[in-house]
């Protein structure tokens, strides 16, 4: 019998979805630009603002899961159940950022194919990130993740 190893097993780890979104929508706005803001709205101002919300979120994600002394990788073993910080709002602050993040960058570029990215990116983190992280979570904690999970939303 051979025992699971103590990581979720992602189907991919969130980082690099994220960087192949990013390319390719970056590419495909290249040959093929899409705009839909505005014109009288400043979208570069405004997609940076939600970017550097973004990264904030992240900072303070990455900060409490430190003070908690687990791992922020999904290659490695969680050692706690964080429900501070960010965490006590999200149980997946860090993927809501990159979401945020996404629309910013979106706004900025003023391109449909960053949002066509958002999309794909929530259907890749939720379905092949998050629901992997939730079962190993509820194996590894069992109760104690349940009852966080009971009390915190997945998203917002």
């Amino acid at each position: 019998m051979s025992e699971q190893p103590d990581a979720p097993g992602v189907v991919i780890h969130p980082p690099i979805a994220l960087a192949i979104a990013l390319v390719l929508a970056f590419a495909l706005n290249w040959f093929w630009p899409l705009p839909f803001v505005p014109p009288a709205i400043p979208h570069i101002q405004a997609g940076v603002l939600l970017v550097i919300g973004a990264l904030l979120i992240v900072r303070w994600a990455a900060v409490t899961f430190r003070n908690a002394r687990t791992n922020i990788l999904t290659s490695q073993a969680a050692t706690t159940i964080v429900a501070t910080g960010p965490f006590a709002y999200s149980r997946n602050p860090i993927y809501v950022a990159a979401l945020i993040g996404m629309v910013g960058a979106a706004t900025a570029f003023d391109s449909l194919w960053f949002l066509a990215a958002v999309v794909v990116i929530w259907f890749v983190l939720r379905y092949g990130v998050i629901a992997r992280e939730e079962t190993y979570l509820e194996r590894k904690f069992g109760g104690a993740y349940l009852d966080y999970k009971a009390r915190v939303r997945r998203w917002l």
